[in-house]
């Protein structure tokens, strides 16, 4: 009988990091808002933990009172450095101390409904790519209001699924405008999701690369990667993460939550 000389393929280990800051600009300490009877960190917590592959999960906090707050709910926490820049320095923080693991991810605090099948995606990405040191995610954008949006990030990326450019603005930019370019069924424009996925050595050198001029225009992080020559692999998932950025974002959560 034959055998497959093929190499086996070794699966990676990922872990979860979510990154905690106690202030937020928009919505004071939200990350301890509990109307739902659990703080808005524990959801994202829990769901985030329903993901299958990943080794392990833990909350990177700037703060003792978010620190204190997943241990009252018997999550795991590492304190970080409050002076960090953003939370991917508070993820790279963490992931120093992650030796065996072969990839990071960051699930930011403020998404309490992630889905497993989210987080699974970026690491598959990272798996079948092997020459890609981080991934994402887009979903379609259906609503005109949205495309326009500066907060809604958005995407492009090329047929095998690299990354071309994230911006607030709307790419890429009808010269002629048609509404079915919303409504058809092919989606033309993507919602950049703020999850990623980091090859581990990479992300410990990711603050290293020098900001880029269009980072600093846009503010926008994965343009740094890009500037600096690095490819960001892109996954389309049908249903977006509804983060939590306003009081608006926190009611809507809580009206799904009390309506399951």
């Amino acid at each position: 009988m034959q055998t497959s000389s093929a190499p086996l393929k070794l699966r990676l280990r990922s872990y979860i990091v979510i990154p905690a800051r106690l202030e937020s600009t928009r919505l004071p300490r939200k990350l301890l808002l509990s109307e739902t009877g659990k703080a808005l960190i524990q959801h994202t917590y829990e769901s985030a933990s329903l993901a299958s592959s990943p080794v392990g999960i833990c909350v990177a906090a700037d703060h003792e009172t978010i620190a204190q707050e997943v241990r009252k709910f018997g999550g795991n926490v590492v304190l970080t450095d409050p002076n960090a820049q953003s939370g991917t320095d508070r993820v790279a923080e963490v992931a120093r101390s992650l030796h065996d693991c072969d990839v990071v991810v960051n699930v930011q605090g403020d998404e309490p409904e992630i889905s497993a099948e989210a987080i699974e995606r970026v690491v598959e990405l990272l798996q079948e790519n092997p020459d890609v040191s981080m991934s994402t995610l887009a979903t379609p954008i259906r609503s005109r209001q949205q495309l326009e949006d500066p907060a809604c990030v958005k995407v492009v990326f090329s047929e095998a699924g690299r990354a071309m450019y994230f911006s607030r603005s709307p790419i890429p930019h009808p010269r002629t405008w048609d509404d079915s370019l919303l409504t058809g069924s092919r989606p033309f424009f993507f919602q950049h999701l703020g999850i990623y996925a980091y090859r581990r050595d990479f992300l410990l050198g990711l603050a290293d690369l020098p900001q880029s001029d269009c980072e600093k225009i846009e503010s926008l992080e994965q343009l740094r990667v890009l500037s600096a020559g690095h490819q960001i692999m892109v996954g389309v998932i049908d249903e977006p993460t509804v983060g939590v950025d306003t009081a608006e974002d926190y009611r809507a959560f809580v009206s799904r939550i009390r309506n399951c």
